[in-house]
């Protein structure tokens, strides 16, 4: 296989025993048309060599790839969904394919959504819609631009069959999908544990963790739950920034390492609404676009609670308690980021986007038209009276690179309207150029971003 010297492959999971994983098959489909092949991040690890046969040989009919997972495996786990506690959970549409370092040295995971059925499917068919999938490189690919901390939307194979959905027009047509993520270790593998009085499964998982996804000595849960929070709250706030409403921001969707992944029901808020919700069935809003770093908060806790039994509980609780300070600070850089800024590292940091949030949401002003026209340059003249604070306040921040021609253009955006009309036009006309030339356009926001 024309692998490069950057393919390192790995099975730690392996590691972990019987007990946290089952061994599966994918599905056998009808045809394996590839739609999507994201050679950037593949290669972060090495497989960008790959013919389109040998990729939709190791990614639509999973022949393993070599010296890593023998087969799939699917993982077991818990989770409290919108607060409600369900112990019957696991991959049941996906498992991890495969192990391997990217070239930042980091464990990732192939991981696969709409590969067939597994023990954890209950009454579910195990497959993905084509939309799915698109909607899944469109959310990944924007975020990523944005800065977020995400997983990579690194295959996506259209596979023949027809599925009948109840929300959205059927029958429609299916897709295997395969993510490039850091790790797949959710707090709702944490909770199973615990569930089960598996103490040691708890160590266990504990120490695979400390030493596989954050480079760190293993034995120490409250070191552990100590970095989920800060990375939890980076990606809190990497979200508000981003105007990104992730839409199921249940236990089991929450990884450990803060990366953003498993995304149903997206969307990105056209202004700073903190009631906007992306879900139909969030009646409550109880994931809205600002209600989203009080609900990973949460999640922190019941990753604390579940470790109660192997952790010292005083200890467990002031680690905890830190999420709020740490949100707060990465919101600051986060924000001030999106603008182009450099930080001054004074209170006139907090200042600065406090100014922002409340102007956002006074004036409805789209969000992403405010990040374009601020980037890196004064407030233009067409803002306002209303803008008078911000534009005093942000007048003290050093940019952080130059402007440059890219920000002469209309702003990148990816709401909602756009979505549709992309997958219209597969849909329709199975035209995927329009999928293709916004993959560009986000890439070169990427850019001009970073």
């Amino acid at each position: 296989m024309p692998v490069t010297q950057a393919y390192r492959p790995e099975a730690a999971l392996l590691d972990l025993g019987p007990t946290f994983v089952d061994p599966v098959a994918a599905a056998d489909f009808p045809q394996t048309r590839l739609r999507f092949r994201n050679d950037r991040a593949a290669a972060t690890v090495g497989l960008e060599g790959l013919s389109d046969d040998e990729w939709i040989a190791h990614f639509g009919r999973f022949v393993p790839l070599p010296d890593t997972l023998p087969q799939p495996l699917a993982l077991r786990y818990h989770g409290h969904q919108f607060r409600t506690y369900n112990p019957d959970l696991g991959d049941g549409r996906g498992f991890t394919s495969a192990q391997m370092r990217d070239d930042r040295g980091r464990l990732v995971d192939l991981g696969t959504k709409g590969s067939g059925q597994t023990p954890w499917s209950r009454f579910g068919d195990g497959r993905l819609t084509l939309k799915g999938g698109v909607r899944e490189i469109l959310a990944t690919e924007m975020l990523a631009a944005l800065g977020v901390s995400t997983s990579a939307t690194l295959s996506l194979i259209e596979t023949g069959e027809q599925l009948d959905r109840g929300d959205e027009p059927s029958p429609t047509r299916s897709a295997v999908m395969v993510r490039l993520s850091h790790g797949h270790i959710r707090i709702g593998s944490f909770q199973r544990l615990a569930y089960l009085r598996d103490d040691d499964g708890l160590r266990r998982l504990t120490d695979y963790a400390l030493t596989n996804l954050f480079d760190e000595e293993p034995g120490d849960p409250v070191r552990l739950l100590d970095l989920v929070v800060g990375r939890a709250a980076t990606l809190a706030a990497q979200y508000m920034a981003a105007g990104f409403v992730h839409g199921v921001l249940n236990t089991d969707n929450i990884n450990v390492t803060g990366e953003s992944f498993d995304y149903g029901p997206w969307r990105f808020a056209p202004t700073w609404d903190p009631a906007f919700t992306a879900a139909y069935f969030d009646h409550q809003g109880l994931y809205a676009f600002g209600r989203q770093p009080e609900a990973i908060g949460w999640n922190v806790m019941q990753l604390a609670a579940s470790l109660r039994p192997i952790a010292e509980s005083d200890a467990l609780v002031e680690t905890v308690e830190r999420y709020s300070a740490r949100f707060q600070q990465a919101l600051v850089e986060a924000v001030l980021w999106r603008m182009g800024l450099t930080p001054l590292g004074t209170p006139d940091d907090r200042a600065l986007v406090r100014a922002v949030e409340a102007t956002l949401r006074a004036t409805g002003h789209p969000l992403d038209r405010f990040f374009h026209d601020v980037f890196a340059a004064p407030l233009p003249d067409s803002y306002g009276d209303d803008w008078a604070d911000v534009r005093g306040r942000a007048a003290a921040f050093p940019p952080r690179k130059a402007r440059g021609d890219y920000w002469a253009d209309e702003p990148c955006s990816m709401l909602i309207d756009e979505v549709e009309a992309i997958w219209a036009r597969i849909a329709d006309a199975d035209d995927w150029t329009v999928l293709a030339t916004k993959i560009k356009q986000m890439r070169e926001l990427g850019v001009a971003l970073a």
